[in-house]
């Protein structure tokens, strides 16, 4: 078990390199005259997304989760494909790529990497929704996928709403 904790929490370190890029976008978007969107649902992704990592932990060690590599490695390899899909995003979207739905106005919208493709609209939500369930099952951590991906699928419907309307403003 010490290294699926070691798993959770590298991958809470990677959040918080996230912060990290999102608090230096923010203050370049700011900069250029950029306007957010949907702040009243943010506090409830962090909020979520923290309880991913504890949930994970919690359930492992609480209930006494065994990790079964028929299922464990598929969803390892599906944990390290989502970073992998993240960070691609991160990079196709330069400082424009934040955690807060945020629009810098006259900028066009990003058509490059993963967003080129056209028939995804939002690839870094697939990356999301992937790890929700993929990091939790690492270690047969079903009750946590569960709920977190039942939560996530609600936040997501609010956040898609809000971040297509802030793209909508944007010049095609």
């Amino acid at each position: 078990m010490p290294w699926y904790a070691l798993l959770v929490l590298l991958v809470g370190v990677e959040r918080l390199a996230e912060l990290v890029v999102a608090r230096r976008n923010t203050r370049w978007s700011m900069a250029r005259g950029g306007l957010v969107y949907g702040r009243r649902h943010y506090p409830w992704m962090v909020a979520l997304h923290t309880g991913l990592l504890a949930g994970c932990l919690l359930e492992v060690y609480a209930v006494g989760r065994l990790f079964v590599p028929a299922l464990g490695w598929p969803m390892l390899a599906l944990v390290l494909a989502s970073q992998a899909l993240r960070w691609w995003c991160v990079r196709a979207l330069g400082p424009r790529w934040n955690t807060q739905v945020i629009v810098v106005p006259g900028l066009p919208a990003v058509r490059s990497g993963p967003y080129r493709l056209g028939w995804l609209r939002h690839p870094n939500y697939v990356a999301v929704v992937v790890e929700g369930i993929a990091l939790p099952l690492v270690h047969t951590a079903w009750v946590t996928a569960l709920v977190f991906t039942v939560a996530n699928a609600v936040l997501l419907g609010v956040r898609i709403r809000c971040e297509n309307a802030a793209l909508a403003t944007l010049p095609t």
